[in-house]
């Protein structure tokens, strides 16, 4: 079964809220990384909260580190999306946004582009406050990408072969 990982430091809280609901609807385990503590909430017995410790990018790399494909990850981290993209991970922005092949190159140029304007002395805007559309495009974003992920779950193949597999025949008489 896949988990969701979620970029917990600036992810915002009803995105989180929409993804522990989502988690005990379809029972799916849910991490938090964070450099700071934060409390996995009560009554959601498959949540949990991973604290690392603090320095650039170390909440990232364990999520790279402990991630699978097939995975979810929601993150506003386009780095960390295309590191996660390039591993088969599902990636969704807190604003209904999913990062894949497709698009992420172009979104990684435009961060760069920006970090190098800001580096540059340019003064420019922030991204503009969480909103009920926001909260609203992320709920529809998560559902199609959970029912993908459940999807591609499900197809996975067991370790087990069947019983009526061609090695099950082979086996000498006894």
């Amino acid at each position: 079964m896949f988990r969701i990982w979620i970029d917990a430091d600036a992810a915002p809280r009803d995105a989180k809220e929409l993804v522990y609901r989502a988690s005990k609807r379809l029972q799916v385990e849910v991490i938090l990384v964070a450099n700071q503590s934060i409390a996995a909430p009560e009554g959601y017995r498959l949540i949990r909260s991973v604290t690392v410790r603090d320095g650039a990018n170390v909440a990232d790399q364990y999520i790279v580190d402990h991630s699978s494909p097939g995975d979810v990850t929601i993150t506003a981290d386009v780095p960390l999306a295309a590191q996660l993209v390039a591993k088969k991970v599902f990636v969704l922005d807190p604003r209904g946004n999913v990062l894949d092949e497709s698009n992420i190159g172009s979104r990684l140029a435009a961060r760069d582009f920006f970090d190098a304007a800001r580096g540059a002395g340019m003064e420019l805007s922030g991204p503009q406050p969480y909103s009920p559309r926001d909260r609203s495009e992320f709920a529809s974003a998560l559902d199609r990408i959970l029912t993908k992920a459940s999807k591609l779950s499900s197809q996975k193949p067991s370790n087990v072969p069947p019983t009526d597999s061609p090695a099950r025949h082979d086996l000498p008489p006894q």
